[in-house]
């Protein structure tokens, strides 16, 4: 009876329903019922020390709990919409990091090993000598053409003049060597003239042998006849000795004109020297090849400068980016591709850029001392590759985006 009331009473609470109460208003109270134990044998009697031992407590037996009740359907129906719930829920978070994966991770590859870079111009004097003006300070941002500083003139003026003094002593020279020519074709003339004269003369002379030879012995003496003959033998070496002077004559010709060559190459040689010097001068006023900052000067108004040596550094504005990517980033990158570039310096700005060139080979390969793997033992190691990348736009000169500083690219390559 008491169990069946028990049971009535936890199928009610199961279903929600209130229990049942008695007429006091009491709920009905359920007592357990329990079974008692059944009387144990007397044992046979032991021996005298079992007999004055004392008696054990005996164990209390153990409560039977009810069976656990079924499911009802409301709490099955709960528990399936639950079960949806958490499944779906789990889907959306599966779908969701594969979208994040697929379009914002999967499509790019960055890299924190990337630096501006740019074209750093040493400024350095031609010549020697000691700085008298010094025109610009530090960090000051420069045109092309605009002086930096200026060196003493006085001495490369001084060469200068004595280049100018040169050039025109050559140009006499060469003035000299023409007329010289002009001289010796006269003589040159002048000596064919003598030839003609001696020729003519020595004709005569032989003519008057023959003649005199005609006569016969008894008409003229052997004197005049010696004579004669004496005569057409001067004569006759005349015309060779005027022969040999007009000869000399067209070799000084030659000769004169050779000097001329001379005397023009003398000139060209003092133009050239000429044009050193005024070079020189010019040398004295350094002024900026380019557009940029002054950066790294070393220069004092008068410090004695040498040639070659570094004054000063001017960085131009513009500046790219090197990015060393792994070479197992590679893969899919291509020149042109789009580029999100952030500076370290501005970290709430970011620049847009595209791909320029890959480096054709590793930043090892070109390193001082390049890797040999040939020897010794061999730890593969991931290498870097450099890669350009330029700005799509030119950057405001209020940014300091300088050489060296950090950036951290995003490529991209889908």
């Amino acid at each position: 009876m008491q169990r069946g009331q028990e049971w009535e009473l936890r199928k009610d609470e199961a279903n929600g329903a209130e229990p049942k109460t008695e007429a006091n208003g009491a709920k009905p109270k359920l007592e357990a019922k329990t079974t008692d134990p059944k009387p144990e044998a007397k044992a046979p009697e032991a021996s005298a020390e079992a007999k004055t031992a004392e008696p054990k407590p005996e164990a209390k037996p153990a409560e039977k709990k009810p069976a656990p009740l079924p499911p009802t359907p409301a709490k099955r129906r709960h528990n399936r919409r639950l079960a949806i719930l958490v499944g779906a829920v789990v889907l959306i978070l599966v779908a969701a990091i594969a979208a994040y994966y697929i379009y914002f991770l999967a499509p790019f590859v960055s890299t924190d090993d990337a630096f501006i870079a740019a074209h750093v111009t040493l400024v350095s004097p031609r010549i020697s000598g000691p700085v008298i003006r010094l025109l610009v300070h530090d960090n000051q941002e420069v045109k092309e053409g605009d002086p930096l500083l200026e060196i003493d003139p006085r001495d490369y003026n001084t060469k200068l003049a004595q280049a100018r003094a040169d050039l025109e002593s050559a140009q006499s020279q060469l003035a000299q060597a023409k007329a010289q020519v002009v001289v010796d074709e006269a003589k040159a003339a002048q000596q064919l003239a003598a030839v003609t004269v001696a020729e003519a003369e020595s004709a005569r002379a032989g003519a008057d042998l023959k003649r005199y030879q005609a006569v016969e012995i008894r008409a003229i003496s052997r004197t005049q006849l010696d004579l004669q003959e004496t005569q057409a033998k001067s004569t006759a070496a005349s015309v060779e000795e005027a022969r040999q002077q007009a000869k000399a004559a067209e070799a000084q010709i030659e000769l004169s004109r050779v000097n001329i060559k001379a005397a023009a190459a003398g000139v060209q040689q003092a133009e050239a020297k000429l044009e050193q010097a005024q070079l020189d001068v010019s040398y004295t006023k350094i002024a900026a090849p380019v557009d940029g900052r002054v950066t790294q000067r070393s220069v004092e108004k008068g410090d004695y400068v040498q040639t070659g040596q570094s004054l000063m550094a001017l960085v131009p504005f513009d500046v790219w980016v090197v990015a060393n990517f792994k070479e197992t980033q590679l893969a899919r990158m291509r020149s042109g591709q789009p580029v999100s570039i952030r500076v370290d310096a501005y970290p709430k700005r970011h620049f847009k850029g595209k791909v320029d060139s890959l480096q054709s080979g590793s930043g090892a390969q070109f390193s001082l001392l390049p890797p040999e793997n040939a020897v010794g033992n061999y730890v593969k190691v991931v290498q870097r590759v450099p890669v350009k990348i330029i700005f799509d736009e030119p950057l405001d000169h209020q940014l300091d985006i300088a050489p060296g500083m950090s950036v951290e690219p995003e490529v991209r390559v889908k």
